[in-house]
């Protein structure tokens, strides 16, 4: 039997589930994107990219079948590109044993990419397997109900929720059960302002009745995020210009970039460019004007870049950190998969022609 959790939960999605295109899809491969496309991204900014995705790579075969740099350029812009590499890597392992995506969970959890809460959703809607799910929506709607007044990202946070999860579970319920956690923690159970007169299980919350809904999901302090000054080359050589593509593991791997890097204590924007470009390549470079000045903030850390424009008076660069290296024409480079600050200084490029 339902506990009354379970049971006021259920009711409210049935009534109040919001109308996604994953959803009402009897196609395992079609929860597994999106669920990955979900991982740290909100609702609203996947949404394009999974239709887009599924139009080109509409089953496990197309996708496997796809090169990497066709995976990355569609995936451009969401982030985290780890999460496509992994998809990829994911599909082509399945075509060449199972040839359909496992239906346990950890079956699924041995797959790249695939976690403990990626393995219950995944199973739960997918297959309607009776497995719990934990993301951050759920954390917070768990923490503020039954009022965890320990860190929720602790081991022992962690342990209690997955324990509340699995005792207030569904049996035959279980996607609903998880996919209304998910929808009442992104839609009413907000990080800031919770709409708790809509709440279907205001009446029974611990952290509502007490006043503290906003202290819940107790949190870990975090650390202070460093910031790093970077320099990038914008090389042109008979109209073209000079990219680079990043190695294929660790931080935008396998996307292409302009070649620079991290300023060393000290080191101006032109001396500091000019040695990571002698380290990167293995040639001595005229620096020029200021392209453009960019910030952005990755998962640990922000960067602010400083673009310039370079000439090369001898010699020809050499991959010596990057996987490849391409002489494009400006108008090119939007076949080639960037991260967001490459991409704006490419659309810049191919808007001036060449500047």
């Amino acid at each position: 039997m339902a506990t009354e959790f379970a049971r006021l939960l259920l009711g409210w999605y049935a009534a109040h589930s919001r109308i996604l295109p994953w959803r009402g899809t009897d196609d395992p491969y079609a929860v597994w994107v999106s669920e990955i496309m979900l991982q740290q991204t909100r609702v609203e900014t996947v949404i394009p990219y999974y239709q887009r995705w599924m139009a080109r790579f509409p089953s496990l075969e197309t996708l496997a079948e796809a090169s990497e740099q066709d995976v990355l350029q569609l995936w451009e812009g969401l982030g985290y590109y780890s999460r496509a590499r992994n998809l990829h890597k994911a599909a082509r392992l399945v075509m060449e044993h199972a040839g359909k995506l496992p239906e346990k969970r950890k079956e699924l959890e041995a797959l790249p990419g695939i976690g403990r809460y990626t393995s219950g959703a995944i199973a739960s809607i997918a297959f309607g397997a009776d497995e719990p799910a934990l993301d951050g929506n759920i954390r917070r709607v768990l923490a503020r109900v039954f009022d965890l007044d320990i860190p929720a990202r602790s081991k022992e946070g962690e342990s209690r929720l997955w324990k509340l999860l699995e005792e207030h579970l569904p049996a035959g319920h279980a996607g609903d059960f998880n996919q209304g956690l998910m929808d009442l923690g992104s839609l009413i159970c907000t990080p800031r302002e919770p709409i708790c007169s809509k709440c279907p299980v205001e009446s029974i919350c611990r952290a509502h009745a007490l006043g503290i809904e906003e202290q819940r999901p107790v949190s870990i302090p975090r650390a202070r995020i460093p910031h790093h000054t970077v320099t990038a080359a914008v090389i042109f050589r008979d109209g073209r210009v000079l990219i680079a593509r990043r190695p294929p593991r660790g931080l935008l791997g396998g996307l292409w970039e302009f070649p620079g890097g991290k300023l060393e204590l000290g080191e101006n924007f032109q001396a500091g460019l000019r040695r990571e470009i002698q380290e990167e390549l293995g040639v001595l470079v005229e620096v020029g004007k200021k392209v453009g000045v960019y910030d952005h903030a990755y998962t640990h850390y922000k960067v602010t870049l400083h673009a310039y424009l370079c000439r090369l008076p001898f010699g020809e660069p050499t991959a010596i950190e990057a996987s490849e290296l391409r002489w494009v024409l400006p108008d090119e480079l939007g076949g080639f998969p960037m991260g967001k600050i490459d991409r704006q200084i490419a659309s810049l490029l191919s808007l001036s022609a060449g500047i």
